[in-house]
């Protein structure tokens, strides 16, 4: 299976008459796109299939009250995964990803370690935000599980985010502490189905439901009514300058990664990347070789191991599973 389209780095001049449009939403072939005067359009690929993703920047030609993608930019990074049967493409241009996950129902660590070697591959900061530290028990079991990645240092956070039909009130200061991660970004919202994306999108962008309900509206003609992601403004400068996007995706309960090399895969695993380089061959595929820093480490005695007995289970997993789909 190929990756997705990747648009050149540095491409040919605009097409005569072309304008400038920054794709907000994705639905099928067509993709909602906003001007640089906040007007919104539809627009869609001259081809058959859509090769656009929200947050890409793109060069479209107005066609009667709709447009035409002429162009893509060049993207910083596309975040996405891969299975056997298909490729999911989240968003483009992104500076941050935060995966999103509950401490109940139980989140799964592999679905997590996906997550994040998908961003690490496309050099994406992550943050792993735990929802429902009012739970006490179920948050502090989940808090624990978690411990590997605080020594990895990826950033953390612990929310307690409730629908907006919940009569208790938010918290401010964990509001305060994630607006001031976002601000000024472009972030990706990935977590699992009931994880609490919608209530966190709702909480940071309270005019979200209206935003989706005038998307739909404008897309009843006979076109795709579903949007699988959909960037929202969290806020606008004085002078109507957008700096900080909220995107947010849809639910996965699988996440494929076939795109990544199996070889590759312990430089995208930080644990792994820091005694790899110890390894006494450079093919090493740190499960069987002799002189194996990452197995010595694993394998150590004479103090608390960096990389745990869980975490190279994992790895050993995604290893052989990667092998399979590509030799």
């Amino acid at each position: 299976m190929s990756k997705p389209a990747r648009p050149p780095r540095s491409g040919a001049a605009p097409v005569s008459g072309t304008r400038a449009g920054l794709v907000v939403a994705g639905f099928g072939r067509h993709v909602l796109v906003e001007t640089d005067a906040g007007e919104r359009v539809i627009c869609h690929p001259r081809g058959k299939k859509s090769q656009a993703v929200v947050g890409d920047r793109i060069r479209w030609l107005p066609s009667e009250d709709e447009g035409t993608i002429e162009k893509i930019e060049a993207r910083s990074n596309l975040f996405y995964r891969q299975d056997e049967m298909r490729t999911k493409s989240f968003a483009a241009n992104l500076d941050q990803v935060l995966i999103l996950i509950a401490a109940e129902p139980e989140f799964s660590e592999s679905q997590l370690t996906r997550a994040l070697i998908a961003a690490e591959a496309e050099r994406i900061t992550p943050i792993i935000a735990l929802n429902k530290s009012d739970l006490a028990e179920p948050f502090a079991r989940a808090w624990a599980r978690l411990a590997p990645y605080r020594a990895m240092g990826y950033q953390m956070l612990s929310l307690a985010i409730k629908p907006r039909a919940s009569a208790t009130p938010p918290d401010d200061a964990q509001t305060a502490e994630l607006l001031a991660l976002l601000r000024g970004k472009k972030t990706l919202v990935l977590g699992p189905s009931g994880a609490g994306k919608s209530s966190l999108t709702n909480l940071l962008v309270p005019q979200a439901r209206v935003l989706t309900a005038e998307i739909s509206q404008a897309l009843n003609s006979g076109k795709h009514t579903t949007t699988s992601t959909t960037l929202y403004w969290v806020d606008a400068d004085g002078d109507g300058a957008r700096n900080t996007a909220l995107i947010d995706s849809p639910g996965f309960q699988e996440f494929g990664l076939h795109h990544i090399d199996p070889m590759q895969l312990a430089n995208y695993m930080p644990d792994f990347k820091a005694h790899a380089q110890d390894c006494r061959f450079y093919n090493c595929t740190h499960l069987h070789e002799p002189g194996c820093g990452v197995i010595s480490e694993v394998n150590s005695t004479s103090s608390p191991s960096a990389i745990s007995a869980n975490r190279y289970r994992l790895y050993s997993e995604l290893f052989a599973e990667l092998s399979q789909t590509r030799y």
